[in-house]
């Protein structure tokens, strides 16, 4: 039996099975039961910043309490009367010798509510900007990409980390190390780790590992593509422990591939499918002739590229895509894990479904990356994959006919018109170099040509971003970076400013100000739209930490994991033996809900991961002379049993 909260009335009720299976009717897509999420920043021996979650579900003008317990003495009230202004305060009578403990209680009605989950700053803590999670890396291995979910069921989110050793691109041949994925608490505690074995290539292209409660228990899973010798967190061996599909370049292009679900609680494998798609119809065992008629090449450059989403394809519950190619041909295969048994709901295959309504290609449409939204008010999730976008149904939607790109943001960027806009680029130099299309039509709305359009040369624009960082235009600013693309433009594709950021890679919701600002590398920097020249705020290299992905230079997640809503980073110490999750302490006077409770923002921290990392957006625009947020259409998820399966 599972408990469910309904956020329109407040009802609670008990289900089973039944009800869960006709849920549908009310439209409300089950998301995670979050806690208050209080976090705590000292920012000297006495002053400390103290945040917390408004949840998606209350109502905008909550009122809040906050408390302080110190040493062995009662909870002290810091407010002077309930707070209906941003959802943190500054403490500037801490005492972080005697160590401090906040709580906070929601106000309803003049009634006060029970204490949250505490955060302690234990006595003798030193200030620090940052939260710091310590690791068990193997030897040869490094922190890359991680993920969040509650894997427990407690309401405070855990972290899945890939592990990498010795990787390689598709392009590049060579043996590599296995990956790993391992799961630590916000106190550094290892729940498990995951080998993926040596049938798996490690790469950004490879392994991309979806962490979502998929079945509705109020707990996370996490799921990944496995293959002979895949070890689980028990130590159980999926396959053929002792099989080796390597061949002598070191390329994986042989043998049994399968989707596997996992537990979040202990790593255990719950169930395993054969992966859709195969590398070929035909057989597990292609050869390079029959790689290179299904991809265009022999050796898995394009076959082998693998992308990974979550979507909501009924409106209530979450599947899990798994997507393979985007060069040439395109295939994307939608599960649903229900019953503790993965079930095959739909598969898009590009070489079946070759034109749109106009007679454009799906096949060569896809980018490095994905992205997942309601694009036409449905209530069901679509698929935006680069210049094409898939329905919720498996069926193609449209392909703008663009091509590959490398860089893909979606919201609602330009809000003086309806709907949503994608912004991205196109990696062949051509007439789209940047461009932005309806992601509800694929109208192509602008397009700047790169510079060197017609000389024969290959790559376009290496990288792309659409963000609100000046107030004086409306809605999100775009530019890209190289294929002789300058400047600054507007969300309608106007040129505004000759001068455009250096920074083109990732954002990050930080300072007071509903603008967001610039994340690069270690770096968190304000744009001075004014004069034209980015002002560092934060400087991870102060703190020993830095980047990964190589010249990517991402952080290994930004999300909103506590605290109010603004962002939090996560950076692995230079040592590889620390994760340093850092939270803004600049006041605010804006007040929002949690962004993970906007599905199309939290679906984007599960496909961060994947390929060529984008930053988060939300499905409602955030930026200057911004709107109210709409209520998000959600039912959280109560877990009833902590225990493993």
């Amino acid at each position: 039996m599972r408990r469910f909260v309904n956020v329109r009335s407040g009802m609670a009720w008990a289900c089973g099975a039944a009800l869960l299976a006709s849920s549908s009717a009310f439209g409300q897509r089950q998301m995670e039961a979050l806690d208050r999420g209080v976090n705590a920043v000292a920012q000297d021996e006495k002053t400390v910043f103290v945040s917390w979650r408004l949840l998606g579900t209350e109502p905008a003008d909550t009122a809040f309490n906050v408390y302080r317990a110190s040493g062995n003495g009662p909870a002290e009230k810091l407010t002077s009367k309930p707070s209906t202004a941003g959802t943190w305060i500054v403490d500037d009578k801490a005492n972080l010798a005697a160590g401090a403990k906040y709580t906070v209680r929601a106000v309803r009605g003049g009634r006060e509510e029970g204490d949250s989950r505490a955060f302690e700053l234990p006595a003798g803590a030193t200030p620090k900007p940052y939260l710091s999670v310590p690791l068990q890396t193997p030897e040869g291995y490094n922190p890359n990409d991680a993920s969040v979910g509650d894997l427990d069921g407690d309401g405070r989110y855990e972290i899945i980390l890939h592990q990498a050793g010795r990787g390689r691109d598709n392009s590049q041949a060579g043996e590599t190390d296995p990956a790993k994925l391992q799961a630590y608490t916000l106190d550094g505690k290892l729940m498990w780790s995951i080998d993926l074995g040596k049938n798996i290539r490690e790469g950004a292209h490879y392994t991309q590992f979806m962490v979502y409660d998929f079945d509705g228990d109020g707990r996370a899973e996490i799921a990944c593509k496995t293959a002979d010798g895949t070890t689980d967190g028990t130590g159980k061996v999926i396959g053929d422990a002792n099989a080796d599909h390597r061949n002598d370049r070191g390329y994986v292009l042989r043998g049994p591939e399968f989707l596997t679900v996992f537990d979040g609680l202990t790593g255990r494998a719950l169930d395993t499918a054969k992966y859709l798609p195969g590398r070929h119809p035909e057989t597990d065992n292609p050869t390079s002739d029959q790689l290179k008629e299904v991809w265009g090449d022999g050796y898995g450059n394009r076959g082998d590229r693998f992308l990974a989403a979550v979507a909501y394809l009924d409106g209530v519950h979450p599947s899990i895509v798994m997507c393979r190619g985007y060069y040439t041909r395109t295939v994307l295969a939608a599960w649903d894990f229900r019953g503790g048994k993965l079930q095959s709901r739909w598969v898009f295959d590009s070489a079946k479904e070759t034109k749109d309504k106009d007679g454009r290609d799906f096949g060569g449409q896809g980018n490095h990356n994905l992205t997942v939204t309601d694009v036409d008010g449905d209530g069901k999730d679509e698929i935006i994959y680069g210049a094409m976008v898939v329905n919720s149904d498996g069926r193609g939607r449209f392909s703008t006919g663009i091509g590959h790109g490398d860089a893909l943001h979606v919201s609602d960027l330009d809000p003086t018109r309806p709907g949503l806009e994608v912004f991205r680029i196109q990696e062949p130099f051509g007439d789209a170099g940047s461009h932005m299309y309806d992601a509800k039509t694929g109208e192509v709305l602008w397009r700047r040509a790169s510079v060197q359009a017609g000389t024969g040369k290959r790559e376009g624009p290496g990288r792309g971003l659409a963000i609100d960082i000046d107030p004086r235009h409306p809605g999100a600013e775009c530019w890209s970076a190289g294929a002789g693309i300058t400047g600054l433009v507007d969300a309608r594709g106007k040129l505004i400013s000759d001068t455009a950021p250096r920074n083109c890679n990732f954002a990050v919701w930080w300072d007071g100000d509903e603008l967001r600002e610039l994340l690069d590398g270690t770096t968190v920097s304000k744009w001075d739209y004014e004069n034209n020249k980015a002002d560092p705020i934060l400087q991870g290299k102060d703190h020993d930490v830095r980047s990964i992905n190589g010249t990517k230079s991402t952080p290994a997640l930004s999300a909103d994991l506590f605290g109010d809503w603004r962002e939090e980073i996560i950076w692995p110490t230079n040592d590889g033996r620390e994760l340093r999750i850092f939270s803004t302490t600049i006041p605010t006077d804006r007040r929002l809900p949690t962004l993970m409770h906007d599905p199309q923002y939290r679906l984007s921290i599960a496909w961060q991961n994947v390929a060529y990392n984008q930053p988060p957006h939300t499905s409602f625009f955030i930026g200057a002379d911004m709107k109210t947020p709409p209520k998000p259409d959600i039912t959280l998820v109560q877990p009833r049993r902590s225990a493993a399966r």
